[in-house]
């Protein structure tokens, strides 16, 4: 079994039985990206592009998106997952390694290995995929390949001529050198996966891009782990479901099924889905609504939702300039602690903040976030009419440090129990409607006035009450220690006895923090 089929299905659902041998085939090895700024991930990709006539480019020079491509090589397919190589796109290339069979490093060869292509080999070996070394643009007088492979070994990838196990290539994107032998490694190694799965089960897979056309409405790019889906099918996430209205592939052309490892864009969702998020395909719309996770939340007047176990939801609407930059603050906010307060993110969208974002962040209870947006007139006057807050930042962790406020604002005061001391009673001067005098000596630790207290005898606890002032030699006093005798006046249901122990505590209140 591969290991994408292993990592998606273990993030959506666990592999129920055994499989039946007859029903497995062969499927196309996923191949992602990875490597330093520069080094020349796209341009590898445009020229696989190129060879096989897909015409689709990049703009820009760095890579906006991840996007999900087919070739053909020598009678067999492949795909290609893109991934960026800015810095602040690291949230994306690491979610493309989790899915992914096969990983090609992508080392400049005049470079070297520099933090990021470090970083792509943390991700990988995370992901517990085969490598593939890709050195490129050999066709720089500068290149040093060997120099490459002896700086990789110090990161504990040994290439074959090295005596490792990790293919390489050398490699010119720019002028094609390498590439059908690059191709060639994929296969390889691909066939010692023994990529297979299961085409009778119900369709799943994993969420590799998704977005709100303003036309069509909800698009999701999936990508299929194993079985069959189809044009009609009901499918849902853990956030949305719906039935397919329409398959794509990666060029437009309209499909009626998706094989294993085909990413295909998809319509039908009832609302954007999560890029990540698991998809299963069911018998019934009605299966599909009962798969997707119900929070069953209620509103409250303090900007957040109450789950029904008591725990409080906070809820935001995130606007960024690039969708760079909108992955790279996904990937920090969900690291934020969310014991005490769950983080939702209503919205999450690249462009200005309109109208349509107020009306999200009103009906979820919650707070805009703008990272480099501007917010339109119009948004921002519906926004002080509807009294929902519109904040907009330069900094990432600007946003975020915003974020971690306004959800600890929303905590209840905690109430903690401080442990004083313990009192033994020696003497009962008097007891009535209005309360009981004792007295008697501090065993352990101290008391203070203004203290609950618990009664035990015989080592069990019997009652509770509260004591207001203490006094020695007849004089009120605000604390005393071990060894010292006192009085005081107690009120509780229990009539105390002699010898009995009375434990004083008093609580502290503290703001919440997350």
């Amino acid at each position: 079994m591969g290991l994408i089929q292993q990592t998606a299905l273990l993030l959506c659902w666990a592999l129920r039985g055994m499989t039946d041998e007859k029903q497995l085939v062969k499927r196309p090895p996923v191949v992602v990206v990875v490597g330093h700024i520069d080094h020349g991930k796209s341009s590898l990709l445009e020229a696989i592009r190129d060879d096989f006539r897909i015409t689709e480019k990049e703009s820009g020079g760095i890579t906006q998106h991840i996007g999900a491509y087919e070739v053909e090589v020598n009678g067999h397919k492949l795909t290609f997952i893109d991934t960026p190589g800015h810095e602040a796109f690291s949230a994306m290339r690491q979610r493309g390694a989790r899915v992914a069979d096969i990983a090609i490093l992508v080392v400049d060869a005049a470079e070297g290995v520099k933090a990021q292509t470090k970083e792509a080999i943390q991700f990988v070996k995370q992901a517990e995929i085969p490598m593939i070394v890709a050195i490129n643009k050999m066709d720089k007088p500068e290149a040093q390949p060997e120099r490459v492979k002896k700086e990789l070994s110090g990161m504990d990838v040994v290439v074959e001529s090295w005596g490792g196990e990790v293919l390489s290539c050398n490699i010119s994107a720019k002028t094609k050198q390498g590439i059908p032998e690059l191709l060639e490694a994929v296969l390889l190694v691909a066939e010692m996966e023994n990529l297979e799965v299961d085409l009778s089960r119900p369709a799943e897979g994993i969420v590799i891009e998704s977005l709100l056309d303003n036309q069509r409405g909800p698009v999701a790019t999936l990508m299929v782990a194993s079985g069959i889906l189809k044009d009609g099918d009901f499918v849902a996430t853990n956030s949305s479901f719906g039935r397919v209205k329409c398959l794509n592939d990666f060029q437009g052309k309209k499909l009626h099924q998706a094989m294993p490892s085909q990413p295909v864009s998809v319509l039908g969702f009832e609302k954007p889905v999560k890029v990540g998020d698991c998809f299963k395909a069911f018998d019934s719309m009605e299966a599909a609504k009962l798969a997707v996770t119900s929070e069953q939340v209620t509103k409250c007047q303090n900007g957040v939702f109450h789950l029904q176990d008591g725990q409080k939801m906070f809820g935001l609407v995130l606007k960024a300039d690039v969708l760079g930059s909108l992955e790279a603050i996904e990937g920090v906010l969900v690291k934020l602690p969310q014991d005490k307060v769950v983080l939702k993110i209503l919205k999450s969208e690249v462009g200005d903040i309109t109208v349509a974002d107020v009306k999200t962040a009103e009906a979820g209870i919650g707070v805009i976030y703008g990272f480099r947006a501007k917010a339109e007139e119009a948004a921002k006057d519906y926004s002080r009419q509807r009294g929902v807050k519109i904040k907009n930042f330069d900094v990432i962790y600007d946003l975020v440090q915003e974020v971690r406020k306004d959800m600890t604002a929303i905590l209840d005061t905690e109430v903690k129990r401080v442990e004083l001391g313990k009192f033994k009673v020696t003497v009962i001067f008097k007891q009535g409607k209005d309360g009981q005098i004792i007295g008697g000596k501090v065993i352990e630790g101290e008391i203070e006035p203004e203290s609950s207290i618990e009664i035990f005898r015989n080592e069990e606890k019997i009652g509770a009450g509260k004591v207001k002032t203490i006094q020695q030699e007849k004089k009120n006093v605000g604390k005393v220690l071990k060894g010292k005798e006192a009085a005081f006046l107690l009120r509780s249901d229990i009539k105390v006895e002699l010898d009995d122990i009375i434990a004083f505590h008093k609580e502290e209140r503290h703001k919440g923090v997350l």
